[in-house]
């Protein structure tokens, strides 16, 4: 086992239609979590904490660069105001791989004032599946 960087990470995620586009190139930043709900179980008679794991969540803030290029990011996120379907998100690190099937709620473009044209798109669990590493 080696500690490693997030240097030639690859991210695919489906366009609207099903087809799974790598966009890992258009993307500047990306953040996911897997966070799991607790329910606090501690009853009068203990000194510290009793908690029951609960459901598990898969979340993802994407940031990118405006590529209008045929299957890259712009064909992939361009749709989410128009269509309400789950795509399959599938993040691939030193061949180990985290997919889940993810609504993307906005599509959000931003120019700034020196001309750089970005977007970010916030990502959360559709399917009810567990994300799990592979």
């Amino acid at each position: 086992m080696a500690k490693e960087s997030g240097l030639g990470m690859t991210v695919a995620i489906d366009d609207s239609g099903g087809s799974a586009r790598t966009i890992s190139n258009d993307i500047t930043s990306i953040d996911w979590a897997t966070p799991r709900e607790e329910q606090d179980i501690t009853g009068l008679d203990k000194s510290a904490r009793e908690r029951l794991l609960l459901l598990a969540d898969f979340t993802v803030s994407i940031s990118g660069v405006f590529n209008d290029a045929s299957n890259m990011s712009h064909a992939v996120f361009s749709t989410v105001p128009s269509s309400s379907v789950a795509r399959t998100t599938t993040l691939t690190i030193s061949g180990q791989v985290l997919a889940g099937e993810l609504f993307y709620t906005d599509y959000a473009l931003g120019r700034s004032s020196s001309g750089e044209l970005t977007w970010s798109v916030p990502g959360a669990l559709a399917g009810g599946a567990v994300p799990t590493w592979a």
